[in-house]
């Protein structure tokens, strides 16, 4: 087909020019000066970026293998580990935490709002014997647009004087909205390079507190190579314990770099200015949003609805085969009856504004139920809020 492929799932998401163009130097001897220098820069610009003076690493992986990581560093077998059910991927992180041979005490949720922060401060505070040994928490839940609050989530821990550690997945929220990991107090954050960082897939990242680290020598759990000790250790000289992803690694260094010319302020005021402009098109659709609690909006997803009888997965390949974009599927009991909206990473108003048009006509062709008009709401509010220079693409 004719022009761009409009890639609009919340990743992976699209690639930059200039870290396309970082990926493909050569590749570099990962032993050398050269590398040692470019991979230092990259955990000084991550540290920055995670908000945190502790130590950052990274694995040839995906946010999976971030999660086993934390696992496997800090546990032991029969440890129980508290997660509240915000969708698809708590659901997933409760799947690798009971493979491992850890016990999930879930907090039940109805996969439309973040967690439960008053169900899991009563588990805490009920956990006088504390079995719990760690909360696992997803910060942005992409599977329906929903948002937890970390802030309040480590309270509810402080305030019990529970000692348990604080997991949290940022996947798809670093690089595209406010997060604090030594401010709120989280131990363990796992974040991936194929979202906000608008990188390929490939690199499980992840920033590890004092107290996650000191755990690691009485954690029992089976670990070699995601044994993050060997690589703290080699990482103070910019190498590392195995062979590291070289190019993605230039690529990272050139996407950190983008974004601290754009501001982190600037970059998640646009994440949720864009957010806000695709949920009003949704409204003026009349289409329901996944997520039902407002405070809970997500600034690089949105999930919606489809109306009864109607096929999400028909809609997206409609809107695929007519118009080359490609939507976010509906995931585990969302499937069919939802489609995801990304608006995240290297991104501005016009292909927004290219999204929302293709996503109304795409309704249209296939006979799904909706108010025109969507398209129309999203634009008057970006040009009704519109600052000169505020898109870094």
């Amino acid at each position: 087909m004719s022009g761009r492929h409009f890639l609009q799932i919340p990743g992976p998401t699209n690639v930059p020019d200039r870290v396309l163009r970082a990926i493909a130097q050569p590749t570099i001897d990962h032993r050398g000066p050269a590398f040692a220098s470019m991979a230092r820069e990259a955990l000084d610009r991550l540290r920055r970026l995670f908000r945190t003076k502790s130590s950052v690493v990274m694995y040839p992986a995906s946010g999976s293998g971030g999660w086993e990581a934390a696992f496997v560093n800090t546990l032991s077998a029969g440890d129980t580990v508290l997660v509240p059910e915000t969708g698809h991927f708590a659901v997933q992180w409760r799947c690798v935490a009971e493979r491992l041979g850890l016990r999930v005490d879930i907090v039940e949720g109805d996969w439309r709002r973040g967690a439960d922060v008053a169900a899991v401060a009563q588990r805490i505070r009920d956990d006088r014997g504390h079995r719990i040994k760690a909360v696992a928490v997803v910060h942005n839940e992409t599977s329906n647009g929903a948002t937890s609050d970390i802030v309040e989530i480590r309270r509810s821990l402080d305030d019990a004087s529970h000692p348990a550690l604080l997991f949290v997945d940022a996947v798809s929220s670093l690089g595209c909205m406010p997060y604090e990991h030594d401010a709120w107090g989280v131990d363990v954050a796992i974040c991936a390079s194929q979202k906000g960082l608008m990188l390929p897939p490939g690199l499980g990242l992840l920033a590890v507190s004092e107290r996650a680290i000191a755990a690691g020598a009485s954690a029992g759990l089976p670990r070699a190579y995601w044994d993050w000790r060997p690589m703290i250790a080699g990482n103070q000289h910019g190498m590392f314990p195995t062979t590291p992803a070289t190019n993605l690694m230039f690529g990272l260094v050139e996407a950190l770099r983008m974004l601290e010319e754009e501001g982190l302020p600037n970059v998640f005021a646009r994440h949720q200015r864009l957010g806000e402009a695709t949920r009003r098109a949704v409204a003026a659709w009349g289409l329901d949003l996944v997520c039902a609690d407002r405070k809970a909006y997500s600034s690089s997803v949105t999930a919606v609805m489809m109306p009864g009888g109607h096929d999400a997965d028909d809609f997206r390949q409609t809107t695929l085969e007519a118009f080359n974009m490609s939507l976010g599927a509906g995931l585990g009991q969302l499937k069919g009856t939802t489609f995801r909206i990304g608006h995240i990473g290297d991104f501005n108003e016009l292909m927004l504004a290219g999204t929302l048009s293709g996503i109304e006509m795409g309704l249209s062709l296939a006979g799904v139920p909706f108010a025109r008009g969507g398209v129309t709401a999203a634009l008057d509010y970006l040009a009704g809020t519109a600052e000169v220079g505020s898109s870094a693409v």
